[in-house]
C-alpha cells in the first residue's frame, strides 16, 4: 500500500497550477497517507504553504525528498529535467500525453515507472479527469481567439452595427469544442460547429451553441474555413495522437490575419501546421495565420483549474494510493513494468500493447 504521497511544483513553462489543493490534501491525509508538499507548489494558485500545513501536509523544500514518495501527483506531463526522478516502484500520476511523446513514454519505460495518465481514465460516459481541463481551455480558446483576432485581422468578435460578426469553425465538438462554441457565441460571433456526430451537432444548433453545423469531411472543412476569422481546432481521439484534420492547403486559403487556436496539441495537434507554443510566447504566424498553440492552457487560470482538477482526481488518487482495481481508474494505467499496457497508447507510439 503507498504511505506516501508527493506533489512537487510545476516546472513547465508559465504552469501555476497544482494538482491538488488543501482540501484534497486532508481528506488524503484523513485516511492515513503522509503528504509531502513542495513549499511553493500551490502558491500561484492562490493556496499559501500554510494551508497546506494545516490540512496535515509536510512542506518539503527538497524537490528529491517530494518524488522520493511511494506516489507523485503532478498536473503537467515530467519534463526532461525530472526524469532523473523516475525509478522502479514509483507511482506517477498526471496528464502525460505520450502518444505525442514517444521519449518521455521511453524513459519511463526504462525507469520502470507505474505511469498512469489523468487523460486516459475513463468512465463509460467520457473523460472525467480531462473533461474539467477541457471545459476551461474551451472557454479559454474564445477568448484567446478573439484577443489575437483583434491583434491580426483587426476583427472583433460581435462586430457592429451594419458590420458582420466573425465567423468561427470550431472542429470537434467535444467538451472543449462546445465551451468554445459557447464561448464565442457570448461574444455574438457566428459559429459553425464541424463533427462527425450528426446527433451531436442536432443538439448543439437546437440549444442555440452554435448558428450552424457542418458534418466532418475534408471537402467540406476546406469550403467554411476560406470564410473563417477563427478556427478552433479540438478534436480528440481519447489516448490517441490526435489526427490531421485540417492541412497545409487548407491554412493557407485562409484570409491573412486570421486565427487558429489548436486545443489538441497537447496530443499532437488537429492542425498540420501547428506546432506547440508555450504561455511566455504564445503565438507565430505561418502563412500569414496567426496560430496560438500552447499546451496547457488552463495554467493562465490556475486557481480556478486547481480546484476543478483537484475535485475531480482527490477520490482517484485515494484508489490509487489503496493499490486497488477500482472502476474509478479505468484505463488510466499506460505503463507498468517498462512496457506500454494502455492499447490505444501502444498504437500511437507503433509499439507492442503488453499484458499488464
Amino acid at each position: 500500500m503507498t504511505k506516501t504521497l508527493g506533489i512537487p511544483v510545476e516546472v513547465k513553462d508559465g504552469e501555476r497550477r497544482v494538482a491538488l489543493d488543501p482540501h484534497a490534501v486532508a481528506m488524503l491525509a484523513s485516511v492515513g497517507l503522509k503528504v509531502l508538499v513542495e513549499c511553493g507548489a500551490g502558491e500561484a494558485a492562490g493556496f499559501a504553504d500554510a494551508e497546506y500545513h494545516v490540512a496535515g501536509a509536510d512542506l518539503v523544500s527538497n524537490v528529491d525528498e517530494v518524488w522520493g514518495a511511494d506516489l507523485v501527483v503532478k498536473v503537467k506531463e515530467p519534463l526532461p529535467s525530472e526524469w532523473k526522478q523516475f525509478r522502479r516502484g514509483l507511482k506517477l500520476f498526471g496528464y502525460l500525453h505520450l502518444a505525442a511523446a514517444p521519449e518521455l513514454a521511453r524513459a519511463l519505460q526504462d525507469a520502470g515507472v507505474e505511469a498512469h495518465a489523468f487523460e486516459t481514465v475513463s468512465d463509460g460516459r467520457g473523460l472525467p479527469l480531462l473533461a474539467p481541463m477541457s471545459d476551461i481551455a474551451g472557454r479559454s480558446a474564445a477568448i484567446m481567439g478573439a484577443y489575437y483576432l483583434a491583434q491580426g485581422s483587426g476583427t472583433l468578435f460581435g462586430g457592429s452595427a451594419g458590420v458582420p460578426p466573425a465567423r468561427v469553425v470550431v472542429i470537434g465538438m467535444g467538451v472543449a469544442g462546445t465551451m468554445a462554441a459557447r464561448g464565442a457565441r457570448g461574444m455574438d460571433a457566428e459559429v459553425t460547429g464541424v463533427d462527425v456526430d450528426l446527433e451531436r451537432l442536432r443538439q448543439l444548433q437546437f440549444n442555440g451553441t452554435v448558428t450552424a453545423t457542418l458534418a466532418s469531411s475534408s471537402t467540406a472543412i476546406g469550403e467554411v474555413l476560406s470564410q473563417a476569422d477563427l478556427v478552433i481546432g479540438a478534436a480528440l481521439v481519447p489516448g490517441a495522437r490526435a489526427p490531421i484534420i485540417v492541412d497545409a492547403n487548407q491554412v493557407r486559403s485562409m484570409r491573412k490575419g486570421s486565427v487558429i487556436v489548436d486545443l489538441a496539441i497537447d496530443q499532437g495537434g488537429c492542425i498540420e501546421t501547428s506546432h506547440p507554443t508555450s504561455l511566455s510566447n504564445p503565438v507565430y504566424e505561418e502563412a500569414g495565420i496567426i496560430h496560438y498553440c500552447v499546451t496547457n492552457v488552463p495554467g493562465q487560470f490556475p486557481r480556478t483549474a486547481s480546484r476543478a482538477l483537484s475535485a475531480a482526481i482527490a477520490p482517484r488518487v485515494r484508489q490509487l494510493a489503496d493499490d486497488a482495481d477500482h472502476p474509478m481508474l479505468a484505463g488510466s494505467l499506460n505503463v507498468a513494468n517498462g512496457h506500454i499496457v494502455h492499447p490505444v497508447v501502444a498504437a500511437a507510439l507503433d509499439t507492442p500493447v503488453s499484458a499488464i
